[in-house]
């Protein structure tokens, strides 16, 4: 997902943290409505609640809660299973026809029956609409869905996509009542009709409620009452107040760095406690290949040698973080270490400076690198006044940092303004698809003019094509080789997830795996 929708907390490492989790306990009730509400605080903003517009954290966390979709991805895993369906399959050899057959007795939270046409309604709409700030952008193999009865969906690809239902299992698939939404236009009541195991009650700028739906049938359990989710808009000092004096049970998603640090190494007694997951959010340098400056590989490849990953996480992030070596993270399959392989661990002046002089550059590199922390958050800038610094310290770069609004940054960023920028990812799915596709593919999202045949030729579609996702790992590691080489993006960091939560608040650890599906339902709290 979403260099559109990332707001990076905190930097995340792949891999189930469960065994680092102290206190926040693992006990689950198998029955709905146990425990009591739990009120969670958020620094992101949700910004849609109609799933043909929201493309970011806040929203799909009210997506992925709300709606139900064919599939999902239970907790702890990355291959996606049924929910409203009762079985999906691929009919033939190609990836092209998929099939998915519905349960038995699906309903609205409203009591509507959900049939087939809500599911060809669903996907039709939100390609229909197509609006900037959805899902439909994920879809470009989708030609037609059929229903030839009420319980069977048939969706027809134009090419093959092994990953179809990764991608249908996140929360562009969700389902939505036909009867209830406009085919041609999103909703703008701020309401929300589907199928999943909790109904939003109410949504305003503050806060959003959410009670359990007592006509769901998939396969979440859920452990509580209701869910109430704070808004704190960006604000992580009222975020950290809150969960210290126990206005909210669970800080999620904007707690800064040092606020985590400062909690782990608090003393006993304090009430509060960091529990850490996995995740595959990840941050990259971008460079623009038809600028004048970051457009010469020399200059690309001496950032490269001089980029002290390391100092960054310990500097900036204070360990909340991994560094980066490669475009795919940690944790998912298809992952190598291109980067280091390349340009290793350590900073080099020399290799840095014969990159520069072999591209004929004898003078200092001056060069501007552009943030926007309304996105991206507070320490986007820190980072990026770390890494200028690194640059201008071994005397080859004359570096600076400009950070500007999120609207202006996109803007710009599409209009080719700028040599060097941030960007940042949080998937849509976990597999390495969704970490190659939509960077290097046909009209991919980092609008930086890089364009490599063979990536778009032929290892991106061949990939694509392979049901047995363990078989693409030859060429994603030829992907991530060709993309360390030609240097259009340098990995910088891969995030490890964090939450902070009061006493007596459980099942947080399975709702921070590298699905990044938050799983109201797994939350209990004792109060």
């Amino acid at each position: 997902m979403k260099i559109r929708n990332q707001w990076p907390v905190l930097p995340i490492v792949a891999g189930l943290a469960s065994g680092l989790l102290t206190g926040c306990g693992t006990e689950s009730g198998d029955s709905a409505g146990d425990g009591s509400n739990v009120v969670v605080g958020m620094s992101d903003d949700v910004l849609a609640t109609d799933p043909a517009s929201g493309y970011d954290p806040g929203s799909w966390l009210l997506f992925n809660n709300v709606f139900q979709s064919l599939l999902s991805f239970p907790k702890g895993a990355t291959e996606p299973q049924p929910e409203a369906a009762e079985s999906c399959a691929f009919t033939d050899t190609q990836t092209t026809v998929y099939k998915c057959t519905l349960k038995d007795g699906l309903k609205f939270s409203n009591g509507d029956e959900l049939t087939s046409e809500d599911v060809k309604f669903s996907f039709d709409r939100m390609l229909k609409i197509n609006d900037p700030d959805g899902p439909a952008i994920m879809f470009p193999m989708l030609d037609k869905v059929e229903t030839p009865d009420e319980k069977t969906v048939v969706f027809r690809l134009n090419t093959a996509d092994a990953t179809f239902p990764s991608k249908i299992a996140s929360g562009a698939g969700s389902i939505v009542d036909h009867g209830q939404y406009d085919a041609d236009g999103l909703r703008k009541d701020g309401k929300a009709i589907g199928s999943g195991p909790y109904q939003l009650d109410s949504f305003d700028d503050g806060q959003a409620v959410f009670s359990v739906n007592e006509n769901y049938k998939g396969t979440a359990k859920v452990n509580n009452t209701g869910v109430t989710l704070k808004f704190f808009d960006g604000d992580q000092t009222a975020l950290k107040q809150a969960i210290q004096n126990g206005d909210v049970d669970i800080a999620y998603r904007g707690l800064t760095a040092g606020d985590i640090a400062d909690t782990e190494k608090a003393d006993d007694g304090t009430g509060v406690e960091v529990v850490e997951g996995s995740s595959a959010e990840v941050q990259h340098l971008v460079f623009n290949m038809d600028d004048p400056v970051a457009g010469k590989l020399g200059v690309r490849k001496a950032i490269a040698h001089l980029l002290d990953r390391e100092a960054l996480i310990r500097n900036v992030y204070q360990g909340t973080a991994t560094p980066l070596y490669s475009i795919i993270p940690a944790g998912i399959a298809g992952h190598n270490t291109a980067f280091f392989d390349t340009y290793g661990a350590r900073p080099s002046k020399a290799k840095a400076q014969a990159a520069l002089r072999k591209e004929g550059i004898t003078g200092k590199v001056k060069l501007t690198l552009w943030s926007t922390p309304s996105r991206y958050g507070p320490a986007t800038d820190q980072e990026l006044n770390a890494i200028a610094g690194q640059l201008n310290a071994s005397g080859l770069f004359d570096a600076d940092v400009k950070s500007v609004p999120f609207g202006r940054y996109e803007k710009d960023i599409a209009a080719g303004k700028y040599g060097v920028y941030v960007k940042g990812w949080v998937p849509d799915y976990p597999d390495a698809d969704n970490f190659t596709a939509p960077f290097f593919g046909k009209g991919n999202v980092l609008s930086n003019n890089y364009d490599n045949g063979t990536i778009t030729g032929s290892l991106i579609p061949r990939t694509a094509a392979l049901t047995n996702r363990a078989a693409t790992d030859k060429e994603f590691g030829e992907l991530q080789d060709i993309v360390a080489d030609e240097l259009p993006v340098l990995p910088v960091w891969q995030a490890k997830q964090y939450a902070v939560v009061r006493d007596g608040v459980y099942g947080l650890e399975y709702c921070l795996d590298a699905s990044t599906v938050f799983r109201f339902g797994q939350l209990r709290t004792d109060a």
